[in-house]
């Protein structure tokens, strides 16, 4: 699934290409994403200009005059920036057409990602408004980690990945960060110290933020928005790595399941 960096990345690629431009139209090949794509989406986007593009956590939020389209990758999602009228393949769902003869063509074969739109504040809609603070932002402190963990009993990574903790740390990168500040994933979240979450945040500001600046992490059904891969595979620590030997230690990467995710630590380094 591509997580917070691969989303980021692709906001950095197609942004240059569309922010600013007209909508001339809006083809939608297949509507039944995780949730249906609104019949109205072709009304409200075309003669639109698009004024904005951000991220919140993994959702990519495209604003015009009227209100904002929401779009989420899902598990096997892309965004490519094509020529209008390039044509398309089996499992590119939306095209959204501009007036400079640019198409955002979203492709999803696992359709697990979603395109609404809401004419509302975004910040209102459902599946915003309950998100905890972003992980690269000045909310995200030791302090507010520690303060809400307090009495909870789940794992300090499910903790992490909650996004109503903070929003966008996904499995990988949880991995990774907990690797980096020494701490066992399956620890309790409400038994951490506050001078171990201070380490905490620095590793995941410092693991995003790395990943952000190599392109994000490849992943099976991930590519970046210009067909080039990502490369922060190339400096994982534990993801992906059980049975090999720790790069700080020695001993033997370990891998199990928590929450139905794979997790992947050391048992010398992380305590």
């Amino acid at each position: 699934m591509p997580e917070l960096p691969e989303v980021e990345t692709t906001l950095r690629g197609i942004e240059p290409h569309i922010k600013g431009h007209q909508i001339k139209d809006v083809v939608i090949r297949n509507k039944s994403l995780r949730w249906p794509i609104p019949a109205s989406l072709k009304k409200n986007l075309s003669g639109q200009m698009l004024n904005e593009i951000k991220r919140r956590g993994k959702y990519l939020l495209f604003s015009t005059a009227n209100g904002t389209t929401i779009l989420h990758l899902g598990m096997s999602g892309s965004l490519r920036i094509v020529e209008s009228g390039t044509p398309a393949e089996k499992h590119d769902h939306v095209d959204i057409v501009f007036e400079n003869n640019k198409t955002l063509r979203f492709r999803d074969p696992r359709r697990f990602g979603c395109v609404l739109w809401t004419a509302k504040p975004v910040e209102k809609h459902k599946l915003i408004s309950v998100m905890g603070p972003e992980p690269l932002s000045d909310g995200f402190t030791a302090e507010y980690l520690y303060q809400k963990s307090r009495s909870r009993k789940c794992t300090v990574k499910s903790y992490i990945m909650d996004s109503k903790t903070v929003t966008g740390v996904g499995n990988i990168y949880a991995s990774e960060a907990l690797f980096s500040a020494g701490i066992m994933p399956t620890r309790q979240a409400g038994r951490v110290s506050k001078k171990r979450y201070q380490l905490l945040v620095q590793s995941i500001q410092q693991v995003l933020k790395l990943a952000i600046e190599q392109g994000g992490t490849t992943l099976k059904d991930f590519t970046r928005e210009d067909g080039q891969p990502g490369y922060f595979k190339q400096s994982l620590k534990v993801y992906d790595r059980a049975g090999q030997d720790c790069i700080e230690c020695g001993n033997t990467i370990k891998q199990k399941t928590l929450n139905q995710r794979s997790t992947y630590y050391c048992s010398h380094c992380q305590q």
